[in-house]
């Protein structure tokens, strides 16, 4: 019987688009024939915002990129500054950044596993994650007193110390957290239908997911070891132990799994840092001079000037964050704020391999690689 070929719009407001995107898919029958992303209902000019605020200004407006985890765009901007600058962090708040990047990597896991599962049907998974991520979100909020958008990094080092009972608390968090991943995969990993959901589902080799600039999980899903706190070592990742996550079945299951592994390899991290964290100061202070109040109370701490003037020049820095590689080129004028900002997002960046992925499958299986994608659409259009 011959058919003819139909144009369906899957958004934007559709529910498994996780915000404002649209998908307009070619169908034939039940079969999807083309697929091109239509992005951009969320932008908000982040990048221009930047030209106009100070490059403390900033730093609330990188919360609001991938806000299931805020702090590392928080670090990636403010690590950018500081090699602009030629500013170094003390070793306490370096210690203290990357713990609270992998306790938002571990949250962000939490979403997406619950999320996906939620997107296929299952209502329990989403139940658990956010029963865990709550207990994250209080951590945060015993830190810097947010939950969400922290605004916590700051040029030269942390605004706030880890207060006390922290390191308790959080060695509770990690104990609890393996116990609930074992629950987790007895849950899902062998779950019959789960599988024909997901495997050979949403196949992309390695070869093709490189092509398209795919990184993060979804790219260490097709087999490619491609993680930049082992390439390219920033902050105190060269002195932990843990491995990058890769699984070589190229399709939907793998990418779930290498997020499963990545939670344990972050409470690994999490668990060093505990153990270890040095005593010191939270901010530098040595490039500008300053130095605490003599005779102040011991909870005035050493601060970095609000407004302060970089040297001309550019740079372009990234970091591994939960969904892959996140980039901030800064451009210098010598002024108080940044000529130019420019970000590279690892959420638009393995969107646009989403095609590639899907023709020749169904709708349902459209659901499924796209949830394993894990996007944020704050990230995508900025």
């Amino acid at each position: 019987m011959e058919t003819d070929e139909l144009l369906i719009n899957m958004g934007p407001v559709h529910p498994s688009t996780h915000g404002v995107l649209r998908f307009k898919l070619i169908m034939d029958g039940e079969i999807i024939r083309d697929c091109k992303v239509v992005m951009g209902y969320l932008h908000r000019g982040t990048e221009k915002l930047a030209e106009m605020k100070t490059y403390l200004q900033f730093i609330p407006y990188t919360d609001r990129l991938d806000y299931i985890a805020a702090m590392p765009n928080n670090y990636a901007y403010v690590r950018a500054v500081e090699e602009l600058a030629g500013i170094e962090a003390p070793l306490r708040a370096e210690y203290i950044r990357v713990l609270t990047m992998e306790l938002n990597r571990i949250t962000n896991h939490l979403v997406f596993m619950g999320s996906l599962l939620l997107d296929l049907g299952a209502s329990t998974p989403i139940m658990y994650g956010f029963r865990e991520r709550e207990k994250a979100l209080q951590l945060y909020e015993m830190l810097c007193g947010a939950r969400m958008t922290f605004s916590y990094m700051r040029v030269g080092g942390v605004r706030e110390d880890l207060p006390e009972g922290f390191i308790p608390r959080l060695n509770e968090f990690i104990k609890d957290m393996e116990m609930r991943i074992v629950d987790y995969e007895q849950l899902i990993n062998d779950n019959e239908i789960f599988l024909l959901r997901m495997k050979n589902i949403g196949v992309i080799s390695a070869e093709e997911a490189i092509n398209y600039g795919m990184t993060g999980p979804s790219l260490r899903g097709s087999g490619v070891n491609y993680d930049i706190r082992k390439l390219e070592p920033y902050s105190i990742y060269p002195d932990l132990d843990f491995k990058a996550c890769v699984r070589k079945e190229c399709d939907s299951y793998a990418r779930y799994l290498v997020r499963i592994d990545e939670m344990k390899e972050s409470l690994h991290i999490l668990k060093q840092i505990a153990d270890t964290i040095p005593a010191g100061e939270i901010i530098t202070t040595q490039k500008y001079g300053i130095a605490p109040v003599t005779g102040a109370p011991t909870s005035v701490m050493p601060y970095f000037p609000r407004i302060f003037t970089p040297p001309e020049g550019e740079v372009y820095t990234r970091i591994e964050a939960p969904k892959g590689e996140l980039g901030f080129y800064v451009v210098s004028d010598g002024t108080t704020k940044p000529y130019r900002v420019k970000i590279r997002s690892p959420s638009f960046c393995n969107l646009v391999a989403i095609p590639k992925m899907v023709v020749g499958l169904k709708i349902p299986d459209l659901i499924a690689a796209f949830g394993t994608i894990d996007v944020v659409l704050g990230d995508v259009d900025r």
